[in-house]
């Protein structure tokens, strides 16, 4: 099938390129996948039957590099025949041939590249720009450096595939973690499938060190899992019969057995990996100028090079075409921006990758660059800071109602409630009474519920729902330190349940950590002043909002919004959908627990742990340091020698450190990240 040229909305072309092919060659094609891939009628999701050549990502390195081994030991003994130890038959044709083999093993595969770009619209190609300065390093009979400017970024290229292939790899290591094959039972007899081929409700047979390859509920009385593969934390977590399990985890002690719930392509590790290998195509700003400058920039340089070689024709007395030539050719080897284009998408793989390991889910670069700016962490309280396990405390009823009785049709409103609030009331209260009939249910948002039993209105929720129905009580709520729950029955006040929550074990190191990075933490929560109080001061919280509806969490942003600050919003990613919306940043905490969680998200962090919320601002500050840096280098390096060649004061070995010396520089540099410790 002929291929056809993509462009983007822009009308920039976006196949065929540089980066494209570096890619490609590295076995990494899917990292450069833009939004045209879901409309073009390919399928690009996958890697090793596309068509497309994939073969240099399994070679290894020192076979990637035999060409230009061949290329150099043939320069080497011509420069040697040349100056050293002077040849007599080494003139002439046979000289010329000789260094045009030197040259041809690494200059053809530019050189094709080159006409293929051409002939499909992409004119100003680094392809281009290099066979036009070595082949007229040709025509001027400077063999050597011809030869040379081509090797060297022969050399380049087989760096940046190995450095490409390293981040994809680590990427990848990542997407491998779900099993190809699980084994299930059929009439208690062991059978092994491919993973994708099992059905809901099979009975997959997990043995110690196995990966489980589907979500599911255990059916066996307990296990403990490795669940590293998605959360980047490798301490073991014992789930009980009954609880899910997830794709991705590792059995560790026992033989275990799983009854599959969720299917193949659905499955939470499904929609993690999709997440990971969709977020190169989110671009962050400083990668899209790159790109739009790139393009902008190479042509210019090319009719500047023109008018080097001409325009002194008209100004100089003593002019010399073949000079002038070498200068403007000095100038195109300088102006390939090979250490842009492949160094700075790069870093931001590196970034993501690093996330992943760490257990953060970034859904695209741009959200890297955006956390690296933030200045404002606001966060939710329950689950977020405290473990959102809330166990009653105790329950003050009036003498004149039934305390048993009261507490089973509190227990029955609440079953229409997911809250953790709701949960600790099933706990202390027990199984749901099923003759309690409830009319009229309603859940007041900010409140809590409201319903009708034996023609009786009960009220359950916070003191903010008896004040809306004017129902009078003689405590005061501000004096009760915990979280309350007030009961209202037909229109009078029987008292309320305290419920309290514990403070995950790291949010003490996450605030100390967010203020060393000069980022402020603000607390909204809807539970009760008093308590979100309690809590922001225990762990030094800037600032803390209670009784809060979820209108008022947008207007709590909107005014940090309206100093011009940015806001990341770290939260369940559903409940608070408007103040994510709002904010800078969406964090989702938790993000195994809901399906929605992933899909609002910005950044998902994959345990409950809100220490990764400062490790995720610190990635995204090294990712940026480290693009910057290299867009620097590159400019300051080039600048100063594309002035030098223009001027005639530096020779074409300066241009080749300026082009392929940079662009391995700021390939190392980008790769760093990667062997970053957060």
């Amino acid at each position: 099938m002929e291929h056809k040229h993509q462009y983007d909305a822009q009308g920039r072309q976006i196949c065929c390129t540089q980066t494209e092919k570096v890619y490609t060659k590295a076995g990494a094609k899917d990292l450069v996948k833009e939004e045209h891939d879901k409309n073009d009628g390919h399928d690009h999701g996958h890697s090793d039957d596309d068509g497309h050549d994939h073969g240099n990502a399994s070679e290894s390195p020192f076979k990637m590099f035999v060409p230009s081994i061949l290329s150099l030991l043939l320069l080497l003994a011509a420069i040697t025949f040349d100056n050293w130890i002077p040849q007599e038959w080494f003139k002439g044709t046979v000289r010329f041939i000789w260094y045009l083999v030197a040259y041809a093993i690494v200059g053809f595969p530019v050189i094709k590249d080159a006409i293929k770009s051409i002939s499909k619209g992409e004119v100003f190609s680094e392809f281009l720009l290099m066979s036009i300065a070595t082949i007229g390093a040709f025509f001027i009979r400077e063999y050597p450096e011809g030869v040379a400017v081509m090797l060297f970024y022969a050399v380049g290229e087989v760096f940046q595939t190995l450095a490409v292939s390293r981040a994809q790899r680590n990427i990848k290591a990542l997407l491998d973690q779900r099993p190809d094959e699980v084994t299930i039972l059929v009439d208690d007899r062991a059978k092994t499938i491919k993973a994708e081929e099992a059905q809901i409700g099979d009975i997959i047979q997990l043995k110690p060190g196995e990966k489980l390859g589907l979500d599911g509920e255990l059916l066996t009385d307990n296990a403990s899992f490795n669940t590293a593969a998605l959360t980047g934390e490798s301490k073991p977590d014992t789930k009980n019969k009954g609880e899910t399990v997830l794709a991705g985890m590792i059995n560790l002690n026992t033989v275990a057995r799983v009854k599959v719930t969720t299917a193949y392509t659905d499955s939470k590790l499904s929609k993690i990996l999709e997440l990971v290998q969709n977020a190169t195509s989110q671009k962050a700003p400083t990668e899209l100028f790159i790109r739009k400058f790139a393009k902008v920039y190479t042509p210019i340089v090319v009719v500047l090079a023109i008018g080097i070689c001409l325009v002194p024709y008209f100004f100089v007395d003593n002019y010399v075409f073949n000079d002038w030539l070498y200068r403007a050719l000095i100038f195109l080897v300088i102006s390939c921006p090979c250490a842009l284009v492949i160094s700075i998408p790069l870093g931001y793989f590196g970034g993501i990758g690093a996330a992943s390991r760490n257990g953060i889910l970034f859904k695209g670069s741009n959200f890297l660059d955006t956390m690296a700016a933030i200045q404002n962490v606001v966060m939710d309280k329950t689950g977020t800071m405290t473990e959102g396990v809330f166990k009653v405390q105790e329950v003050v009823f009036k003498p004149e109602f039934n305390k048993d009785e009261t507490l089973k049709l509190v227990n029955a409103i609440e079953r229409l409630s997911t809250h953790p609030v709701a949960t600790a009331i099933h706990e202390y209260v027990g199984d749901v009474d099923s003759s309690i009939k409830l009319e009229n249910t309603e859940e007041i948002a900010g409140h809590g519920l409201k319903a009708t039993i034996n023609g009786k209105e009960l009220l359950v929720g916070n003191f903010k729902l008896m004040d809306k129905f004017g129902i009078s009580y003689d405590v005061d709520p501000s004096s009760i330190v915990y979280t309350t729950i007030a009961v209202a029955s037909d229109g009078k006040f029987v008292g309320y349940i305290t419920i309290a929550d514990s403070i995950k074990e790291d949010s003490q190191q996450t605030i100390d950590l967010l203020h060393k990075l000069n980022v402020k933490a603000t607390m909204l929560s809807g539970d009760k002043t008093s308590v979100v109080k309690f809590v922001a001061d225990k762990l030094g919280i800037d600032n803390a909002f209670g009784d809060l509806l979820p209108e008022d969490k947008v207007n709590r942003v909107k005014e940090i919004k309206a100093k011009n600050e940015t806001v990341a919003f770290v939260g369940d990613g559903v409940n608070d959908a408007p103040v994510v919306a709002l904010s800078d940043v969406g964090i989702a905490m938790g993000g195994l627990g809901s399906d929605a969680t992933i899909e609002t998200a910005d950044v998902v962090i994959q345990d409950d742990r809100p220490s990764k919320i400062p490790i995720a601002i610190n990635i995204g500050k090294k990712t940026k340091k480290i693009v910057w840096q290299n867009i620097t280098l590159a400019f300051v390096v080039k600048g100063i020698v594309l002035i030098l060649g223009a001027g005639g004061l530096a020779t074409m070995w300066e241009a080749v450190f300026a082009d392929v010396g940079v662009s391995l520089i700021a390939i190392l540099n980008a790769i760093r990240i990667q062997r970053m410790k957060f």
